[in-house]
């Protein structure tokens, strides 16, 4: 297992870094303080291949390996995470299922536009009563001649009020459970279809959040991805690249959380000398350059092993997301700390880092979710 980059790794690592130095880091106060996605920057890292991922070139996509990705969302999310979502969503569970399950025409006129950065696109999982639990979803779709109708609702959903379209999820027979689930493409104006965005959210404010609901939806049938009780495999499809990539996003920001601490621990001075010089304040410090430097560890075993042709990677994937997203919520609350008031100041990023640390251990499974199914692994429990 080495961690050498390769010179075209570090390339798209730099081009990243000056990318979100030059067209991000200006503007990321304003527009999360006014819960607006910055579209004009998403498009210009379309335009130069930043949101294409692992997604092939025939499918409009970069055709990268996992860990140029990786380091290409650390570096784009040290500045706005939520432009590093973007930056591997066409990769995650937006795009996945479709190039896995998806017939040659859902992905020429769905992933295609999506990986090149034309259109921006959500994923439909969670439910009001089925987060963690997928299989106890309870929007349920019937087939009606050479359509489906759907009813039922999702909530949570990112992309909401600019997304093009949405891969979501159905269940055709309860009783089957995981078994009984089916995908589909919606377009947004499909009849049925509404949006009811959710405002003034804690953290990841300028990602457009809320919930998608089907009334008496009405989807064609060549709207379907895969075949009919396939669902939770086209979800499963993807899990372990959107926890590489909610990986990655922490990890920038860990690292930036880091920075900012070092950069204000040396400059700001109570009793005649900098805070630096406390040792309580150098204790967080040690934390935060541990921390991340775990985080990554994992994260990039992650990347590496999925260069490798792993086709599962379920506990490393778990392993990765847990340590990275919990190390985050230390590592920002340590930074808080050491700034006192002034964190509480949108002067100051680390306010923002505290704010959008808590739900990283929400997305892509609670932490809760990971530790049980690392434990699992570990007993022989599950198999997947």
């Amino acid at each position: 297992m080495e961690f050498g980059f390769t010179e075209d790794q570090l390339s798209i690592k730099r081009a990243a870094r000056e990318f979100a130095e030059k067209e991000i880091a200006p503007k990321v106060a304003e527009y999360d303080r006014e819960e607006r996605f910055p579209i004009d920057i998403a498009i210009k890292m379309g335009a130069l291949g930043m949101i294409g991922g692992v997604v092939p070139e025939k499918y409009g996509g970069a055709g990268m390996d996992y860990m140029s990705m990786t380091l290409l969302v650390e570096e784009i999310s040290r500045h706005c995470h939520s432009l590093g979502t973007i930056a591997s969503f066409p990769s995650g569970l937006a795009g996945s299922g479709l190039l896995h399950y998806g017939t040659e025409e859902q992905k020429q006129r769905y992933l295609t536009p999506l990986a090149r950065g034309q259109v921006f696109a959500g994923a439909g999982v969670t439910e009001p009563h089925s987060g963690t639990d997928v299989a106890g979803m309870e929007t349920s779709a019937k087939r009606d001649g050479d359509s489906y109708v759907v009813n039922g609702m999702k909530t949570w959903i990112s992309n909401l009020e600019y997304g093009s379209w949405f891969i979501s999820f159905a269940q055709m027979d309860k009783a089957r459970r995981h078994k009984g689930i089916t995908a589909f493409v919606f377009p947004k104006d499909t009849p049925g279809l509404s949006v009811r965005p959710f405002k003034n959210k804690l953290g990841f404010r300028p990602l457009s959040s809320g919930e998608l609901i089907f009334d008496d939806c009405r989807i064609p049938v060549e709207n379907r991805v895969g075949e009919e009780g396939q669902g939770f495999a086209v979800a499963m499809s993807a899990v372990e690249n959107g926890r590489l990539g909610v990986s990655a996003r922490a990890c920038g920001i860990i690292r930036a959380c880091l920075e900012e601490s070092v950069r204000y621990a040396q400059e700001r001075v109570v009793f005649g000398q900098p805070i630096g010089r406390f040792q309580l304040i150098q204790s967080k410090i040690t934390d935060m350059v541990v921390g991340l430097e775990t985080a990554r560890h994992l994260t990039y075993r992650l990347a590496w092993l999925k260069d490798q042709g792993a086709e599962r990677a379920r506990k490393e994937s778990s392993m990765a997301k847990m340590y990275a997203t919990d190390t985050l919520m230390k590592v920002a609350t340590d930074a808080a700390q050491i700034f006192g008031a002034y964190s509480c100041s949108d002067e100051y990023p680390v306010s923002r880092y505290f704010r959008d640390a808590k739900v990283f251990q929400f997305v892509e499974g609670t932490s809760e979710l990971h530790r049980a199914l690392i434990a699992e692994h570990e007993l022989g429990l599950r198999h997947d």
